[in-house]
């Protein structure tokens, strides 16, 4: 670091509006929590245990999964640390980490989301073709390249956050270091460091909603040719649960992160990362695999052989 910090410490503020209601905010999101965790955990296993699931779709969202349980570590610890006890101190460097280990998994997660849009459009769209296109040796590729540019994209942000000065009111108003809380901290010029942030978040964003928008259209063109009105609500029900899904994550960061001041609307900014660090990674599990024929029927064969193992 260039230049010497008089802050060494901030203040995480939370929510103080509710936090008469801390005990019962601490257990809701608690139950989440956990609730969010097991289904990612049991996601991962199941797709590790059972032979049926190890393909390139439950490879991806295995990852995925993976993926949301870090996002959601990364920041929800202290949550119900403010929400039991209060406002919660947290060092430069922690504040740093924690920023780093959110923004950079989540973007990764962002490039994640476009490449199973696309591999849902290829094995409905192009089902012949599917098979020699898309195998566990290409989607390990294609996850290393996302953990390697979102890792490499946000490290350069960090770095540039790192240089930047603190010496006036210590307190962020938010539950975790928020990249636009603390710009607003910052005694520094932000404007070159807040246009590095708006055009990262451009570019991430946009750029895999663009890919999502493209193929599930594309994959909705092809459930409309479908000659039976079953499969076409059954494929319908299924697409429309997944954009629910998405529409709530992408709708949440496009209203935090794709603005040019960042300092703007921040009190409205806990409220929509709440969504994005709460309600999404809950509904994940249930949405993209719980509510599959094919994870029920392997939950079934893995819990069969583990009662004939006993």
């Amino acid at each position: 670091m260039e230049n010497s910090t008089a802050v060494q410490e901030f203040t995480l503020e939370g929510f103080p509006a509710v936090q008469h209601l801390g005990k019962v905010l601490f257990a809701v999101h608690l139950l989440a929590y956990l609730a969010s965790m097991a289904g990612n955990a049991l996601i991962i296993t199941i797709t590790c245990v059972a032979v049926r699931l190890q393909t390139p779709m439950y490879f991806l969202l295995s990852t995925f999964s993976f993926l949301e349980c870090c996002f959601t570590s990364a920041v929800i610890p202290k949550l119900l640390a403010i929400f039991l006890s209060g406002r919660q101190k947290i060092s430069f460097a922690a504040c740093l980490i924690q920023a780093f280990v959110f923004v950079s998994v989540g973007a990764t997660g962002f490039f994640l989301i476009a490449v199973m849009s696309v591999d849902r459009y290829m094995a409905i769209c192009m089902p012949l073709r599917y098979p020699t296109i898309m195998n566990l040796s290409t989607c390990s590729l294609i996850i290393t390249a996302s953990l390697a540019v979102g890792f490499a994209l946000i490290t350069g942000l960090i770095v540039k956050f790192s240089r930047l000065s603190f010496c006036g009111p210590n307190v962020i108003p938010h539950f975790f270091c928020d990249l636009g809380s603390l710009i607003h901290l910052s005694c520094s010029n932000t404007r070159s460091t807040e246009m590095l942030a708006f055009g990262l978040a451009l570019l991430i964003l946009v750029a895999s909603l663009l890919v999502t928008i493209i193929a599930y259209s594309n994959i909705v063109v092809t459930i409309l040719r479908l000659p039976s009105a079953h499969e076409r609500k059954k494929a319908f029900s299924t697409c429309s649960s997944h954009l629910i899904v998405l529409s709530l994550i992408y709708g949440s960061c496009i209203f935090i992160y794709v603005k040019p001041k960042q300092t703007s609307r921040l009190d409205s900014n806990r409220e929509a990362a709440l969504v994005n660090t709460v309600v999404t990674p809950l509904l994940n599990p249930i949405i993209y695999t719980l509510r599959n024929k094919q994870v029920h029927q392997a939950l079934r064969e893995t819990m069969c052989r583990m009662k004939m193992s006993t």
